[in-house]
């Protein structure tokens, strides 16, 4: 299996549906749908962000990569599917902000890893803490650009810890970049670097929370 991951990640990074769609045909002939995905389909997004950590790889090809294998598992694995991870319930947001290509990217990636999580969307602190306690949510990724909507994070935390909230937060963005300990000083639980980051980090909770 380890033989067709650099070839399907060159196939993504490259948009090449084609190919990409041939290489994990030939991972299905050979394995389950779950095998494949976790085997060839995540080994091969994470490196995609590595690249873009490195620079060698564009946003837009993280974005399109992320879409792409998010239909295919789809595919393969529908909402339904029992071989979808046991998984806690989780969200993304983007945070009074109204950039949101950050999000899609988590969004996809998460989708793409074999994820069911809720997408939120905008939102405001209020109609967040709403939502998050309706939803009996486990997990909050939170996705902002600009550091006031950053600073609101601590907000999120503070209402949820108030309302007794069993809720992990994940924080990702510029803001976070370029202050690497602000996500502890707004009461988040950890941050994301990346949308394989954000994978990383709900996987290690999941095994905590069994």
């Amino acid at each position: 299996m380890d033989t067709l991951i650099k070839p399907f990640r060159e196939a993504l990074e490259s948009l090449d549906r084609v190919q990409a769609e041939s290489l994990f045909q030939r991972a299905l002939g050979q394995h389950t749908p779950l095998e494949a995905v976790e085997q060839v389909v995540v080994p091969a997004l994470e490196q995609i962000g590595t690249a873009w950590h490195e620079g060698s790889v564009a946003l837009s090809q993280v974005y399109m990569s992320g879409r792409f294998c998010e239909a295919l598992v789809d595919r393969v694995l529908p909402p339904s599917d029992p071989d979808r991870k046991h998984q806690p319930r989780s969200a993304i947001v983007v945070l009074s902000d109204y950039h949101d290509l950050g999000k899609r990217i988590v969004y996809s990636v998460m989708r793409a890893s074999g994820f069911e999580i809720f997408d939120y969307g905008r939102m405001d602190v209020d109609a967040l803490v709403e939502r998050v306690m309706t939803d009996r949510l486990r997990v909050l990724l939170i996705s902002v650009l600009i550091l006031p909507s950053a600073l609101k994070v601590k907000e999120v935390c503070a209402q949820l810890k108030a309302r007794g909230a069993d809720v992990k937060v994940v924080v990702g963005g510029a803001p976070f970049l370029f202050d690497d300990q602000l996500w502890n000083e707004v009461g988040a639980d950890a941050m994301g670097q990346s949308a394989s980051d954000a994978v990383a980090i709900v996987e290690r909770w999941m095994g905590e929370m069994q």
